[in-house]
């Protein structure tokens, strides 16, 4: 009898180290594939950087509208990254990256953790498609992006400096040690998360939005009758996400440009950008200029009505 209460508690043992190594696998699986997604999309982000703090090395051309208007075009996200390559090399799509791989890891990290936690703490007897499941859920997906936002948000802060630099040409940022200790020395503690508000507004009203929209649209819109409603309701939180995304834009631009704000470097100094007050004031600057989505196209992108000289026929 004993030694079959020692076999039982053996191979639950065994289970149990089978378990945390198969969970140990997936979590190094995925942190693998963070990263690489993350190389992969650099450049996009590098070049949309750049476009978000106004700097706009190459000249416009004339181009023609659908209607045969003419109209002054900036480069698109190819033209742009090809400047890079031509002052940088190939390598220099990529400055900036070793910060946001390891945001990436640790945002992988904090999630999976925390969702756990929550996980454990909620219950899930509510029904499928009620209005009460969903706002526990997305509660839970604000704490959780909160916590990530807050872990990572240093990382994108070195990142964008570092990105930044290609404006002035600047060697102040290199490095993630040196990263930090040069911006815990100049502005302290606080200097890891300037523009952290207006990131974090951001994500919250994205979760809150997508997730609403979603929610109402397959409960009133979609029709049970419907031979596909399923297939719908499973591409509606998609959907959403790309139009929610285009309204939260601005917060993304905002917290970015006070990442760079008075850090010495010329793409956050006179007489490239005002020095902000605030996010607010950023934002009431960007306003006023008409660039809240200034960085949202990588294509097709118009010279601002502002600095549009006259163009003849």
């Amino acid at each position: 009898m004993m030694d079959s209460s020692d076999n039982l508690s053996a191979q639950a043992g065994a289970v149990e180290r089978d378990a945390a190594a198969t969970s140990v696998d997936v979590d190094t699986a995925v942190l693998l594939l963070g990263a690489g997604v993350t190389a992969i999309t650099h450049p996009l982000l590098y070049v949309k950087l750049l476009i978000q703090v106004g700097h706009e090395p190459l000249p416009p051309a004339v181009g023609t509208t659908m209607f045969g208007r003419k109209v002054l075009y900036l480069p698109g996200f190819f033209s742009y990254a090809q400047h890079i390559v031509t002052v940088d090399g190939k390598r220099g799509l990529f400055r900036g990256l070793s910060p946001r791989i390891v945001s990436s890891a640790i945002s992988t990290v904090v999630r999976s953790k925390v969702k756990q936690q929550v996980e454990l703490l909620s219950k899930t007897d509510e029904l499928q498609f009620s209005l009460r499941k969903v706002i526990k859920e997305t509660s839970h997906e604000m704490i959780i992006q909160c916590l990530s936002r807050v872990a990572t948000h240093p990382f994108h802060v070195m990142s964008v400096r570092c990105m930044a630099q290609f404006v002035g040409r600047e060697v102040k940022y290199s490095g993630i040690f040196r990263c930090v200790v040069r911006i815990f020395k100049e502005e302290g503690v606080t200097g890891f998360y300037v523009g952290l508000i207006p990131h974090v507004l951001g994500e919250v009203l994205f979760l809150w939005c997508c997730n609403l929209l979603a929610h109402f649209i397959n409960t009133y819109a979609v029709d049970e009758s419907f031979s596909h409603a399923s297939a719908v309701r499973s591409y509606t939180k998609f959907v959403m996400g790309i139009a929610v995304s285009v309204l939260t834009y601005p917060f993304m631009l905002v917290a970015d440009l006070m990442a760079v704000n008075n850090c010495g470097l010329t793409a956050g100094l006179p007489p490239h950008s005002p020095i902000f007050k605030s996010w607010l004031h950023c934002w009431n600057h960007l306003s006023s200029q008409g660039q809240l989505f200034r960085g949202s196209s990588f294509f097709s992108r118009r010279v601002p009505v502002t600095s549009l000289p006259f163009i003849e026929d």
